[in-house]
């Protein structure tokens, strides 16, 4: 399972790239406004902190599939690198999303609730379909279930597009969503610190520490080797 960074945080994309392995950056229109920056300066300092061979997930604001295409254009042409354009789950959608893999574009189809969306904009050339998990939990549907049926019937009619999960709020739903079979996550910053911890693990090092001070005091494995 890949895993990507949902945020347009500069700080938290530098850390999430530093330490964790992740393939990419997704943003939207609210993450995007959250950071009160110059747009085309924003998403340049995104690319060349995770370079030109991790994907970049940037979401078209037009209304019409011809204007979506334009903006899916202009956007691969500045940004550069591994690019792909997020276009919501609507009639024009659907069709600039076939417009756009007809262009040679990455797609991204998101805003997807229901597993006939997904099948929709599978059909319809997108290379992600984005499923909101937490979205879905919070109306008392079942965000895992709809991502597990998406995995399953993509499977079965042997189609190719991924499934990029969205919207998590809990270490518990990305690992239940990776339990059944989503291809990719996008989540934010802080989440990627809490999947990897756990107090039994602070425990352990600590007292690896302790036994390890007790013989060779505050010297490391290098201090001793080059001794």
């Amino acid at each position: 399972m890949l895993f990507m960074v949902d945020s347009a945080d500069l700080n938290g994309i530098k850390k999430c790239n530093e330490f964790f392995p992740i393939s990419g950056v997704t943003t939207n229109p609210t993450i995007i406004s959250s950071a009160k920056s110059d747009f085309k300066k924003l998403l340049l300092d995104i690319r060349n902190i995770i370079g030109e061979d991790k994907m970049l997930h940037v979401q078209a604001t037009a209304d019409t599939a011809e204007e979506i295409v334009k903006e899916a254009e202009m956007l691969r042409d500045f940004v550069g690198g591994n690019f792909y354009i997020k276009i919501p789950i609507t009639e024009e959608g659907l069709k600039a999303m076939s417009m756009c893999k007809a262009r040679g574009i990455g797609v991204t189809a998101t805003a997807i609730f229901t597993q006939q969306q997904a099948l929709m904009a599978a059909r319809a050339g997108a290379d992600f379909v984005a499923p909101y998990i937490n979205r879905l939990d919070n109306i008392i549907s079942d965000g895992v279930h709809v991502v597990e049926e998406i995995v399953q019937m993509f499977d079965k009619q042997g189609i190719k597009s991924k499934v990029l999960a969205a919207s998590f709020k809990t270490c518990e739903q990305v690992h239940k969503v990776a339990m059944v079979g989503a291809h990719s996550v996008t989540i934010n910053p802080d989440l990627f610190s809490t999947l990897i911890y756990h107090p039994l693990t602070m425990y352990a090092i600590d007292a690896f520490e302790s036994d390890w001070s007790m013989v060779y005091g505050d010297k490391k494995v290098a201090d001793l080797l080059a001794e």
